[in-house]
């Protein structure tokens, strides 16, 4: 990508309101631009970040054997009616057709999955059955705030799983939650189990995985010895106390972002519906439900909290929009010619590059570099090239060194 050539240009100054450092770092950075409060358009550098949180996600849930499917965000009343969410769930968009006609938009996909699937595997030997889906959601919040961590409209990767027995779901679970932590490993955060109150998805204790942050909402105990970890709002201890499962250490009060949940739904969506499968003894029975949901777009948001410094982001190799970021310093014909080369032959070898070949200050484009993060920079110059060099930095670190043009390549893959 040229920066030249990107109608999505970076900024000093913000065009609308936002504290939150996640929102300040991605509109200035021309990650993402603001429509509404909660609402947003995700750029092109913004896009290229989501899909890779998208992909690591994708691989690991296809790795689970769930299967990706992709379901309505505009749902019919009935079955929320059927569930008791119509009524109950005070964050539902409700919306009336000019033929009279109520539709909500889908802020979970219980009420579709369910009768989806439960329609079709009507027999135990067709269990378990685990589908998955990456889309958007709404939620009525009455306050959307911390940026794209809490909107409302969101990117979600929603998965359901269907179980004959409780034995089936538990062995299921444990193999998510393994899953979900290497997602968030391969997204370089350290995510903690924890125990929470299900809300109004579950009168079951519900699983969280939070991630410490000060810009987080929630407050958690942690063990600083073993992975014991509880929301303080259903926490029978308080910190400073010995670890109720270890004995052994302390526990510490942190500031958390939720950014996923397992939920145990039991039978419910089963009996809802009245849909069910045979079992071995050709009887009727109702299915264990689960549900399982990461938040594609609030860890984006998770992770430039947790990776910004004083100059912008500096993204995990993993999510970075690109691997490499060109800066051109000057107009000369030879320091135009050998960026513009090494630009193309990164490109042809697949690598990701940001290609800065604006009329611009080289301390606009170092700027401008540090804001947007991408793991590289490389700097080109009539002095570099007096070396036949490229000037290399990493964003986090603070020493830079002269590579060979001929060794970039290398070097970088």
């Amino acid at each position: 990508m040229r920066l030249s050539q990107t109608f999505a240009k970076t900024s000093k100054t913000l065009a609308g309101e936002g504290d939150s450092l996640n929102y300040q770092l991605l509109t200035r950075g021309a990650f993402v631009d603001q429509l509404m409060a909660g609402v947003y358009t995700y750029l092109p550098l913004g896009l290229r970040v989501l899909r890779k949180i998208e992909n690591i996600v994708r691989e690991e849930m296809d790795r689970l054997g769930a299967e990706e499917i992709l379901m309505p965000m505009l749902h019919p009343k009935e079955p929320w009616v059927k569930t008791g969410g119509w009524d109950s769930i005070d964050v539902l968009f409700k919306i009336k057709s000019r033929t009279g006609n109520d539709y909500a938009l889908g802020q979970s996909e219980e009420e579709v999955v369910s009768p989806l699937v439960l329609s079709r595997a009507q027999s135990y030997k067709q269990y378990p059955v685990k589908v998955y889906q990456i889309h958007w959601k709404f939620r009525d919040e009455l306050r959307a705030k911390s940026g794209i961590m809490r909107g409302r409209e969101f990117y979600m990767k929603d998965m359901y799983s269907f179980h004959t027995n409780q034995e089936d779901f538990d062995a299921f679970y444990k193999e998510a939650k393994e899953a979900y932590l290497r997602v968030f490993d391969r997204l370089g955060l350290v995510a903690k189990v924890t125990e929470a109150s299900g809300g109004a998805f579950s009168e079951k204790v519900s699983y969280e995985f939070e991630v410490l942050t000060d810009a987080g909402e929630d407050v958690i105990y942690y063990c600083d010895d073993c992975d014991f970890c509880v929301e303080d709002e259903i926490a029978k201890v308080k910190p400073g106390d010995e670890c109720p499962r270890c004995g052994k250490g302390k526990l510490k009060e942190a500031k958390s972002a939720e950014v996923g949940n397992v939920f145990d739904l039991g039978q419910k969506y089963g009996k809802a519906f009245d849909l069910g499968f045979v079992d071995d003894k050709d009887q009727k029975q109702y299915p264990i439900v689960g549900c399982y949901g990461i938040g594609i777009s609030r860890v984006m948001g998770v992770l430039v909290e947790k990776y910004a410094d004083e100059k912008g982001i500096a993204w995990p190799e993993s999510v970075a929009p690109a691997q490499v970021h060109i800066v051109r310093l000057g107009n000369q014909d030879e320091v135009v010619e050998a960026a513009d080369k090494l630009y193309s032959e990164l490109r042809d070898a697949g690598v990701e590059a940001l290609y800065d070949d604006r009329d611009e200050s080289a301390g606009a484009k170092f700027a401008d570099a540090d804001l947007i993060g991408v793991p590289v920079r490389l700097a080109v110059s009539r002095r570099t090239l007096e070396e036949g060099s490229a000037e290399w930095k990493r964003r986090n670190e603070e020493e830079s060194s002269l590579v060979k043009l001929g060794d970039v390549l290398k070097k970088l893959t």
